[in-house]
């Protein structure tokens, strides 16, 4: 059977008791960053924990199929008039005793309860299976988009850097002129003001580049600080990036590999069991019993006491015995167990059409946004190359005084804007693409 992973082998470690933080070095690439969040995200250790109680509760539901048996011994005396339990006659004395016993039973037929509940934990076992692989892909698609983010925020800051050393080169070039009487003070002034928004622009996308750097930290649930850093993926977007395949087909493929819809599809199975041992309760059970008893006392009738081995052979007995249990009235109790069982199958059912309209919906979003994103880069690319050559103009223009500090300036901050249009456009298009990956089963990663 085809399963979906997303390109990282990951061991999930479960851990008890308090989960000692531990000490990580950076800077993380991004496969690091992944296994990083699985071994540390609770969501994803409880629901471990949780398949460790299912494949407690089959082992039980197996140990119902085999015969129980127990052992029991007590011991006492009585005083005053009582039955010898060894001679049965009345004797007024005090009698010591030590019982010894065993008992075994054994379901024959149980209208078919255990069977089906062995099948339904086998079937809550696979669902639970099912649910930990898709809160491993849910931690790792969040740590991608997050990891995604820090890089394009990164890129932000070097934009505005750049912003602002061609500002500064700028300002120092114009107040040389302004001093020399060529350009007024007034330019001087523009350019001043231009340069104090560009520090503030890049004070915000170091702040930006930072609080993305935390939400992944904290995504990873690992202590953030200032040294925290990411290795940035090689990745370069060509023709080939898009998925060829239209929704109908992804979605297609992704019904067949997506743990999700295998949880959901091996939770109506469990229910299907459910309503089967409901039905089973109706029916008569019969089961085999066993019994071994033996006893010993301090007092017995005459003037010779066997010894304690004597006396426990030979008050030695066993019986044998089958039961038959018929059910007839149960106070309405099996009916309501039995209707419950078939609620819980019919809303199985429906969780399991939910699950799969998502998907579609999910699918469907993502590939029309990616279109989105692809056109969005490619227009981006071309306004991005027009407005370099325009800002090459004016700034060609602006030093031979042929325009004003205004134009030079709108030319500037349209070429900017336009540069972080562009890297938005990008890492959305990158990370569109990469979810449609993700519902095609095909490997994610951004190098």
């Amino acid at each position: 059977m085809k399963k979906c992973f997303l390109g990282f082998a990951f061991m999930v470690i479960v851990t008890f008791g308090v989960f000692a933080q531990q000490e990580y070095s950076g800077p993380y690439d991004l496969e690091t960053a992944v296994q990083i969040a699985l071994e540390n995200n609770l969501t994803l250790k409880r629901s471990e924990l949780t398949q460790i109680s299912n494949e407690a509760t089959l082992l039980q539901n197996k140990g119902r199929r085999y015969p129980s048996l127990s052992t029991g011994a007590s011991s006492g005396y009585r005083w005053g008039r009582s039955i010898n339990p060894v001679t049965n006659l009345f004797e007024s004395q005090r009698i010591g005793n030590i019982n010894l016993s065993a008992s075994s039973n054994a379901t024959i037929f149980g209208g078919g309860q255990i069977n089906s509940s062995i099948q339904q934990s086998k079937a809550d076992l696979e669902a639970g299976m099912y649910t930990i692989e898709a809160t491993k892909n849910d931690i790792t698609l969040n740590i991608i988009n997050l990891f995604i983010n820090v890089v394009f925020n990164r890129e932000q800051v070097k934009i505005a850097e750049n912003q602002l050393s061609t500002t500064k080169d700028q300002l120092e070039r114009t107040t040389k002129l302004v001093d020399a009487g060529s350009l007024p003070y007034s330019d001087q002034l523009d350019i001043t003001a231009q340069n104090a928004t560009n520090e503030v622009n890049l004070i915000t996308a170091k702040n930006n580049y930072n609080i993305s750097k935390l939400n992944l930290a904290q995504a990873m649930q690992i202590p953030y600080t200032e040294e925290f850093e990411i290795v940035e993926p090689k990745f370069e977007i060509n023709e080939d990036l898009m998925a060829t395949e239209t929704p109908e087909d992804i979605y297609s493929i992704a019904l067949e590999i997506l743990p999700e819809i295998k949880a959901a599809e091996a939770n109506i199975e469990s229910a299907e069991y459910g309503v089967k041992s409901a039905k089973g309760s109706f029916y008569p059970t019969l089961g085999v019993g066993a019994n071994v008893f033996s006893n010993y006392v301090d007092r017995v009738f005459g003037t010779e006491r066997p010894n304690f081995g004597t006396q426990i052979e030979n008050n030695l007995s066993q019986s044998v015995n089958l039961q038959l249990s018929i059910p007839i009235f149960s106070n309405l109790s099996k009916k309501g167990a039995l209707q419950r069982a078939r609620v819980q199958k019919q809303l199985s059912e429906v969780t399991a059409i939910e699950t799969k309209n998502q998907l579609r919906n999910d699918i469907e979003t993502a590939y029309n946004s990616a279109l989105a994103a692809e056109q969005s880069y490619e227009a981006s690319l071309i306004q991005v190359e027009s407005l370099q050559e325009s800002f090459r103009i004016a700034q060609q223009r602006f030093d031979l005084g042929a325009i004003n500090s205004v134009d030079f300036q709108v030319a500037q901050n349209n070429l900017f804007n336009a540069q972080a249009d562009l890297l938005n456009a990008k890492y959305t298009y990158i990370f569109r693409v990469k979810v449609l990956d993700f519902y095609l089963g095909n490997p994610i990663n951004l190098n």
